[in-house]
């Protein structure tokens, strides 16, 4: 059978154009299989802790946008496998996902993912609604499902600005790919009990995105001082947790010199009270 090199230029661009699908993953599947990452392989053993796990990642909702942020330590079992992997990555121009489970599986499906919904736009000259692209994620999630038994789990956390509610929105999803939207704030990873009872503590409604940064930073540093998977700020070798803002002014990545400040000064009110903010009782 003679494979799309033997077509002529015009009749190959022909078939790239009409697809039938707005999946990019689709795509590629029909024309180029051998591209993508097998979803399908069983593996002798289950590998488990023998692979970096990536934890945790926080995220909540402010006035007008969202926020979210992740720690930056991979461990394999009871190692530090790495102290500064990347763990949240912009999808597009108004979300992002975070990753926790096995760290080289969510930063590959991170990458996809982004493709994907660069793909679904340029075809549809429009972008995603933002129940399409967390569907669109389960989808992908779900397909990982015959690796995820196999012990290789990625469980994202998706964080996009609702232009239709001019508010931010949160997505956590099973294994299997279920999603579920979150309320004002939620937490993945092994750190995410220790972090959502600082956010429960912390939270407040209508806070704005520079309050809420704080918010995540403080639930980050509980996360670590509980949960040894967890990576605190790592003031010697100026390793900062990854923080993005997303808003009605699109998607942005604090810089190491913004996160910076919010630790420091997180740090200098911890050295007075080292559990954190005391929640005010109402």
């Amino acid at each position: 059978m003679a494979s799309h090199r033997d077509l002529p230029a015009g009749l190959v661009n022909e078939l790239f154009r009409n697809t039938g699908s707005s999946s990019f993953t689709e795509f590629v599947t029909s024309y180029a299989p051998d591209v993508l990452p097998r979803r399908d392989e069983v593996l002798a053993t289950p590998i488990g802790d023998q692979v970096p796990h990536a934890t945790t990642i926080l995220a909540a909702t402010f006035a007008g946008g969202v926020v979210m942020a992740g720690d930056r330590r991979a461990t394999s079992g009871n190692i530090i496998s790495q102290r500064d992997v990347e763990k949240v990555f912009r999808a597009d121009d108004y979300s992002c996902m975070g990753i926790a489970g096995t760290a080289s599986t969510g930063i590959e499906m991170a990458r996809l993912y982004r493709v994907e919904l660069e793909h679904y736009e340029k075809l549809e000259g429009r972008t995603m609604s933002v129940a399409g692209k967390a569907n669109r994620l389960a989808t992908m999630i779900r397909g990982n499902l015959g690796m995820a038994m196999q012990g290789l789990v990625v469980v994202p956390l998706f964080a996009a600005y609702d232009p239709d509610r001019d508010e931010g929105r949160i997505f956590s999803y099973d294994v299997a790919g279920g999603p579920y939207e979150r309320e004002r704030f939620d937490a993945i990873g092994s750190g995410s009990i220790f972090a959502r009872g600082s956010l429960k503590k912390l939270y407040r409604d209508g806070a704005s995105a520079d309050d809420m940064v704080m918010t995540l930073i403080q639930g980050l540093y509980d996360a670590a001082d509980d949960d040894s998977a967890t990576g605190g700020p790592d003031v010697t070798r100026k390793i900062w947790p990854i923080v993005s803002v997303i808003d009605a002014d699109g998607f942005r990545r604090l810089s190491e010199e913004e996160v910076a400040g919010y630790v420091e000064q997180m740090l200098e009110a911890r050295l007075i009270s080292p559990d954190g903010p005391i929640a005010p009782l109402r």
